[in-house]
């Protein structure tokens, strides 16, 4: 038999992973930007090894895109990667609320009631980073919550854009005003009661939305890129 002894690198690559990831959420890395393994290695005080495979696991979330000779990149989607993404979380998102509530109602009434409660400090303060957060926390108790890993797991392989998305595109829209507020008190008004029919609806209505910031933004960028180009 192998041996079972932990392997110390993985564990510090792990560590890594998670850093990056969260800096990738956060927009510390801007959709697009190249991710320095040098830099990255320095700054954690650890040699390249560990980096290149945090770098792995990031590009398997699809939050890296790893370019052969050329560097590592923060993912940037374009219209029909965002409309597959929508369609997604349109599909799973009212099918993990209907099971949540028969699994778990309290549990995930208290969780989405969590995150509602720091939204509102964040829209306050213009936090983009926190409403982000907040947001994303929201979205994750249906699934937290849902009975199902199989549900939860294939979240779990969007989740991440999903949130670097909503960070450095929808939250700053978000933070400016309180249509994306009311819509998840609305949504947890609609949970609380059962009204999946209407909570469907509006979840559509709210995810649809976000990808049609997702896709003004990205177009805005891209202007932005060839005006840059000609000058």
């Amino acid at each position: 038999m192998r041996s079972l002894k932990l392997d110390t690198p993985k564990s510090l690559a792990l560590r890594v992973m998670q850093r990056l990831r969260q800096a990738i959420i956060d927009g510390e890395f801007a959709l697009g930007a190249a991710i320095s393994e040098e830099m990255v290695a320095s700054s954690f005080g650890v040699s390249r090894t560990p980096v290149r495979e945090a770098m792995g696991q990031l590009q398997a979330q699809g939050l890296v895109v790893i370019r052969p000779q050329v560097g590592s990149f923060v993912f940037t989607p374009s219209a029909e990667d965002i409309n597959a993404l929508c369609t997604f979380r349109i599909a799973l998102e009212p099918k993990a609320a209907e099971l949540a509530f028969r699994h778990d109602r309290d549990g995930t009434i208290a969780a989405m009631s969590a995150a509602i409660a720091a939204m509102e400090p964040a829209v306050t303060a213009k936090d983009n980073i926190a409403y982000g957060r907040a947001d994303a926390a929201f979205h994750e108790a249906l699934f937290a919550h849902c009975g199902n890993r199989y549900l939860a797991e294939s979240y779990q392989l969007v989740s991440g854009r999903v949130a670097a998305l909503r960070t450095n595109l929808t939250s700053p829209i978000d933070v400016r005003t309180r249509t994306s507020f009311d819509e998840h008190r609305k949504l947890l008004d609609l949970f609380a009661r059962g009204e999946f029919a209407a909570f469907e609806d509006l979840m559509t209505t709210h995810i649809t939305n976000s990808g049609v910031v997702y896709a003004k933004a990205l177009k805005v960028e891209a202007l932005k890129v060839e005006a840059l180009k000609v000058g």
